[in-house]
């Protein structure tokens, strides 16, 4: 994935950006990319920075960059989370799931299916 076009720090191997810490090199199509809501994640802090060729000075700056740039969420307020506990407080019902796209060109030669349009 490319650099977010926000960019806040540039090290020699990271970047801090507005979706969060993104590795410099774009061969590595964003495997290593840290989102900005899972920066506060230590267990995958921990396996990025695990990774064989991965700078631990240049990640460790990114690293506070992001966390000062992005602070962690606060917690919720305690009066809502026991309300929400009683029962008191909905959730939002969920958004009803649009149907999966079919596709019935399987086993034809796509020579022979009918052309379609877009009409104006």
């Amino acid at each position: 994935m490319a650099l977010h076009r926000d960019i806040f720090w540039v090290g020699r191997q990271w970047a801090v950006t507005g979706a969060g810490i993104q590795a410099i090199d774009q061969r590595l199509r964003g495997v290593l990319d840290i989102e900005i809501a899972r920066l506060w994640d230590d267990d995958l802090v921990q396996s990025r920075r695990a990774k064989a060729g991965v700078n631990a000075v240049d990640f460790d700056k990114a690293l506070t960059v992001a966390r000062e740039r992005f602070p962690q969420a606060s917690a919720p307020d305690p009066i809502v989370a026991q309300l929400a506990a009683l029962g008191v407080v909905e959730a939002p019902a969920a958004s009803p799931a649009l149907p999966a796209m079919q596709l019935r060109a399987e086993g034809r030669l796509a020579r022979f299916l009918p052309q379609w349009r877009v009409r104006r």
